[in-house]
């Protein structure tokens, strides 16, 4: 009887196991037959640019990067703008297609092409700043940034990473290391430009990981020129680590032969210096720069070197759909000694009264860092000045300090935003292209306010990018805060 029922058991089991690979097999094919019916790549997914900087390139100065890059712009010129010419797509792409010449999109209307690396020497520089953009991104997200310091008496370089200004398929093969590269690259170039000068980096999202990363490389390796001060905007410092499933999905199309298995998104390239699409390898190379950045807090810590990592100022809202901001604090600020770091938080705008239709409140998270007995930096959360008021203030807890001190910032919340956003925080009201309040045309696309009202499934630009908010209200206190920071004087622009 016994046995009769252990045979009975092994049986049912292995039916089990059966339907549930079966189950799991279909699951995987209906997956795969959805993410192939989407819609196809086009020329810029696929692309090989080649001319592209690698860390094996060869390329050991700023005037060699430059080089290359000149090349790799040319390449892009013949492999992607040639063969997207007119009759190649339908006419309504063609006004705003970024690969079609002389369309909205075009990023040649610009002058310059800030897809480009780029520098602004000052006449009597008073520091060296270097700026890092964001993956699927460009130099002009810091291009703001960047004019308002050079006009401050700074040098800046303005760095295009690898994989990025060209067409979305240089996302396809990039690692993090690559970009490391080039930042050491261009370290090493302001240092030799700029002897005896303080420099600076500033970071938007990877660029801030790309930031942080070298700095506690240098601890390590003193042949690196060191950074004085880091400024950091939306910092990736902690992603999902769904990341990491998702490159099985690049992976199996690989095997199979589907190279839209490659793309987390395929969208129309209508934005002249951020890429549309978004490659399934981009995420995963986030998420392995942010694991390496864990791994050298961790040696380090234990080496008693963190205390000779250079301040830190980061911005950062309260609410992002691309990074972390609980692990922003967990996996950098809560593990770095009190040297300096500050870090500062955009509150929701409580006054929309969202909170009913959240799906989750971020009053917790701000409520979890006040409740930190000891932090080792200062907390700085700018809020409503009440729940009724749309005026802005800014109450900043530092280190060491038991009572917080308020800073009326002479800002609001304009009327229908409820939140910054992850890309919002670099860009000014005034920026051309996707400022909400622009105080010059834009020579080509405006963005800065596409909520488009219609039937849903019409238009080929998704609705979540639309209402996504791409500038910063808040963007004059920012600034404000980053010459502070710096030590630059802002009223000297002038």
């Amino acid at each position: 009887m016994i046995n009769r029922l252990l045979r009975l058991l092994r049986y049912t089991l292995k039916v089990l196991s059966y339907s549930t690979a079966g189950a799991l097999l279909v699951l995987v094919i209906v997956f795969v037959v959805y993410l192939n019916g989407r819609t196809d790549l086009d020329v810029w997914h696929l692309a090989k640019l080649d001319e592209e900087f690698t860390r094996y390139s060869g390329v050991e100065t700023f005037t060699d990067y430059l080089a290359l890059e000149e090349r790799l712009f040319r390449q892009l010129d013949e492999l992607v703008y040639e063969e997207a010419g007119p009759g190649q797509h339908p006419a309504v792409n063609q006004a705003i297609n970024r690969y079609s010449r002389n369309s909205l999109s075009d990023p040649q209307r610009w002058s310059p092409n800030w897809n480009r690396s780029f520098t602004l020497d000052a006449e009597s520089p008073k520091a060296a700043i270097l700026l890092l953009h964001g993956m699927s991104d460009s130099p002009y997200s810091l291009r703001h940034l960047g004019e308002r310091l050079h006009a401050a008496g700074a040098n800046v370089l303005g760095l295009r990473m690898p994989g990025h200004g060209t067409a979305p398929s240089g996302l396809l093969d990039i690692t993090w290391q690559d970009m490391a590269a080039a930042v050491r690259i261009a370290m090493r170039h302001l240092a030799q430009q700029n002897e005896g000068l303080p420099i600076h980096v500033i970071g938007y999202s990877t660029g801030a990981a790309l930031a942080v990363n070298y700095a506690l490389a240098a601890l390590d390796d003193k042949s690196l020129p060191p950074i004085e001060r880091i400024v950091v905007l939306s910092p990736a410092i902690g992603v999902a680590s769904v990341a990491v499933l998702a490159v099985w999905q690049a992976r199996l199309g690989h095997l199979l032969g589907l190279e839209k298995l490659a793309w987390n998104g395929i969208l129309p390239e209508y934005d002249p210096f951020k890429y549309g699409s978004f490659a399934v390898n981009a995420g995963d190379v986030v998420y392995q720069l942010t694991s390496e950045i864990q791994n050298r807090l961790g040696v380090l810590g234990e080496q008693g070197k963190l205390g000779d990592i250079p301040p830190i100022l980061a911005f950062s809202s309260v609410v992002d759909a691309t990074v972390s901001t609980p692990d922003l604090v967990s996996n950098l600020f809560q593990q770095l000694p009190a040297t300096g770091n500050e870090l500062v938080l955009f509150n929701i705008n409580r006054v929309a009264q969202i909170e009913p239709i959240m799906k989750w409140d971020p009053a917790t998270v701000v409520q979890a860092l006040h409740d930190d007995p000891d932090p080792a930096f200062t907390l700085s959360v700018a809020t409503n000045e009440s729940p009724q008021s749309r005026q802005v203030i800014v109450r900043t807890l530092r280190h060491g300090q038991a009572t917080p001190i308020e800073l009326d910032t002479g800002l609001s919340w304009p009327a229908g935003i409820y939140s910054l956003a992850h890309v919002a925080l670099p860009f000014p009201p005034q920026d051309p292209v996707y400022g909400g309040r622009p105080e010059e045309a834009s020579p080509g696309i405006y963005l800065g306010d596409l909520a488009l009202r219609g039937e849903r499934g019409v238009l080929q630009i998704p609705a979540a990018d639309m209402l996504r908010l791409r500038w910063n209200p808040f963007y004059p206190y920012v600034e404000s805060r980053v010459f502070e920071f710096l030590g630059l004087d802002q009223a000297s622009e002038h």
